[in-house]
Order: C-alpha cells, then sequence, then structure tokens
C-alpha cells in the first residue's frame, strides 16, 4: 500500500496542486487586483507549509477586498498559531462584520481572550 500512495497517488496529487496554483498564478497576472487568486493560492502554500508566502498573499487578498471573510478567516488561524492574539481577533472580527463567524467561536472555544481596545 506504501508503493501505491507514496509512489502514485501523492504524484497525483503533487501534479494536480501543481497545476491548480499556475492557474492561480495566471489569474493574478490576468487581474492583479482581484482578491480571490490570492487567496485560492494561499490555501495551497498552508497545505504545503509555506506560512511566510500564504500569509503574505492573504494580507495582499484582504488589502484588496476588506470584506472577503474567508481570507480574514485563515489570517486569524495563522495568527493565532503564531500567537498574536490581537492580530488574530482582528481578523476574525472582520471576518465576522463580513458574515463569517468561524473564527471568532474558535478563538472563544480555545479560550483566547480578546483585548479591550485602550481607552
Amino acid at each position: 500500500m506504501s508503493f501505491w500512495r507514496d509512489e502514485v497517488v501523492q504524484r497525483a496529487l503533487d501534479a494536480e496542486t501543481s497545476a491548480q496554483m499556475a492557474e492561480q498564478v495566471e489569474w493574478i497576472q490576468r487581474e492583479p487586483g482581484n482578491a480571490q487568486p490570492y487567496y485560492h493560492l494561499a490555501q495551497f502554500f498552508r497545505m504545503e507549509g509555506k506560512q511566510d508566502e500564504a500569509l503574505g498573499l492573504l494580507l495582499e487578498a484582504v488589502r484588496l477586498d476588506e470584506t472577503l471573510a474567508g481570507a480574514h478567516v485563515s489570517l486569524a488561524e495563522m495568527y493565532a498559531v503564531s500567537g498574536d492574539y490581537s492580530a488574530a481577533w482582528r481578523h476574525a472580527r472582520a471576518a465576522e462584520r463580513n458574515g463569517e463567524a468561524r473564527a471568532v467561536e474558535m478563538l472563544t472555544r480555545h479560550g483566547i481572550a480578546e483585548e479591550s481596545p485602550a481607552g
């Protein structure tokens, strides 16, 4: 079974992932102001463990479209894992304002306190 998983299945998945990533890069080249391909490409980088690349793409996605809730959720997850809870909450609340409460629920479930803004 290991041969099939490692040599056949994984190679096919790697080839498909590479093709999908190339498609997102082409989309960015055609429409550099569209946040969607940045978001999608970031998800592929996250799957590959390339967190720095994913972070940059997600930040660009929300710069281009601050209402892109999925990108804010991904940023909240990444910042929570890295221990930057302030940034995690900022993106969780941005996602929530745009109709996606998953990140707020995740941070709450894990007992990550939201800091009150300094006043």
